[in-house]
């Protein structure tokens, strides 16, 4: 049965408002300023009747140069990837050591083998319970002071009669700071900080970016004790729900957050403008003025409703795509109910229509790109093994038994998926002149677009959304599910005479 959400009628005038595209003008002030807060951003945004808006460069940039730096603005690490990599909630680079992160690993590995995959997943957080102290602790007392650790104590120095088998104490230790690996000093991270409000799932690598994410999106979404939600209860079957279905619903209450948090803000000043000047502080028609100001940022992303722009899996047959895209409508609106029971705001209410809600996550489907960061991990064994034989042999005493545990997933990256401005202003071309690519520098969540060629100051700056080495056919089947066909020169070239 189709799903009715009641706000969706309630509320049409405004939802139509919110769903309006900006106008040119606007477009052009919103990317102007947000340029600004980039370095060295040799960009500009412009609007056209084609596209609607494309990003061309200012300036020239040559083959392998650095064409933009895009912070994230709507991010989360994979809700099944937590458990492999430690991050900063905002900016998503690793934080804590090396042997932070390879104990905490090992450590829900364990969880998760006694108790079954969901059961460990649930007792997650107590991982961390106390790293944030421990970690900050340990590092503090500096390399020379940390004791070289008896291998034989624990049983690791023959690893091949303890394949795979690490004893919890071990673990323990590497967690807690009490076990220092030989060289790991090669890798620094920062110390773990704790949510502000005191949940067990945010974390972050600095006071300043636990303070933004407070602010922006997670007062709202934590589920500890400083929790400005409705009901900690709610959200967390809220949570619940997203990652057992789909971890996209955490990113579409992410966005709702942020509108709500900006528009009260907003509302705040409003009143404190008025009171300076004495004037009548009744919002009446304002109030929505002010929810479409908050609104803005989010107003900038091209959007399709999530139900008709996904994809058709393989296994969908074409005959049952009806159904499956009500399926998909279906679970968008449990997913919106259980959100709604948990942040609902009376003032905000367009921002809980499903029809809002759809468009946010087709915003995701459309513009996203996968967030990715290196493993410190990784770069920590591949140290160890590049050695000069006699220091090689020595550490892998130690380091062994640990990278057998760890098997093939030892290097195990961040992975996720984001929301980014001005990357999602960048049109497509089957033969692109930039490309998403991370540098061995780039170690947090940030999209990092480099050029393929020489890009020539006014040209337009195109990535590919698909593989564009797939045939003609298959490329334009994928991109029609963005919602047009592609007529980049490579595809003229290729196209079959009709």
């Amino acid at each position: 049965m189709e799903p009715i959400c009641p706000i969706d009628s309630s509320c049409s005038n405004q939802i139509s408002l919110l769903l309006n595209p900006p106008s040119p003008p606007q477009v052009q002030k919103y990317f102007e300023e947000l340029i600004k807060t980039r370095q060295s951003c040799g960009l500009e945004v412009r609007t056209n009747g084609k596209h609607a808006k494309g990003v061309y460069a200012k300036v020239d940039f040559k083959e392998g140069d650095l064409v933009l730096k895009d912070p994230v603005l709507f991010g989360i690490q994979h809700s099944s990837n937590k458990m492999d990599c430690l991050v900063c909630s905002h900016c998503f680079q690793f934080i804590g050591s090396v042997e932070l992160q390879i104990g905490r690993k090992l450590y829900l590995r364990n969880l998760a083998d006694a108790s079954g995959s969901n059961s460990g997943k649930r007792k997650f957080s107590s991982a961390l319970k106390d790293c944030s102290g421990q970690c900050n602790e340990s590092r503090d007392h500096g390399d020379s002071d940390v004791e070289e650790y008896d291998v034989d104590r624990c049983g690791l120095s023959d690893s091949k009669s303890n394949t795979n088998i690490i004893p919890k104490d071990v673990i323990d230790s590497l967690m807690e700071g009490g076990l220092k690996l030989p060289h790991s000093d090669i890798v620094s991270l920062p110390a773990v900080v704790s949510c502000p409000g005191k949940c067990k799932e945010a974390y972050y690598c600095s006071q300043s970016c636990a303070e933004a994410d407070w602010n922006l999106y997670h007062s709202l979404l934590c589920t500890g004790k400083g929790s400005k939600s409705l009901s900690t209860e709610a959200l967390s079957v809220f949570i619940q729900h997203a990652n057992e279905t789909n971890d996209i619903f955490l990113l579409a209450a992410k966005v709702i957050s942020f509108t709500i948090l900006r528009y009260r803000k907003l509302k705040t000043v409003y009143f404190e403008e008025k009171e300076k000047h004495d004037a009548p502080s009744i919002l009446g028609s304002c109030n929505f003025s002010l929810l479409l100001e908050a609104w803005e940022p989010v107003s900038m992303g091209y959007k399709r409703r999530w139900w008709n722009c996904i994809s058709l899996p393989d296994d969908v047959d074409c005959h049952d795509e009806v159904a499956f895209r009500l399926q998909i409508k279906e679970l968008a609106f449990t997913s919106l109910q259980l959100l709604k029971a948990a942040i609902f705001d009376k003032e905000c209410e367009p921002l809980f229509s499903l029809e809002i809600y759809g468009h946010i996550i087709g915003m995701f489907e459309l513009n996203n790109l996968d967030l990715v960061v290196e493993s410190p991990v990784e770069n920590y064994f591949l140290y160890i093994d590049d050695l000069p034989d006699s220091e090689k042999e020595k550490a892998e005493k130690v380091t062994e038994s640990f990278l057998d545990a760890l098997g093939d997933e030892y290097s195990g990256c961040c992975e996720g998926t984001a929301f980014f401005p001005l990357q999602s202003c960048m049109n497509h071309s089957c033969n692109p002149n930039a490309k998403a690519f991370k540098r061995e520098e780039d170690r947090d969540g940030q999209a990092v677009l480099v050029a393929l060629q020489p890009i020539h100051k006014g040209e337009e700056v195109t990535i590919s959304y698909i593989d564009e080495e797939l045939p003609y056919e298959e490329r334009q089947s994928l991109l029609a599910d963005y919602g047009f066909r592609c007529r980049c020169p490579k595809c003229l070239d290729e196209e079959l005479p009709s």
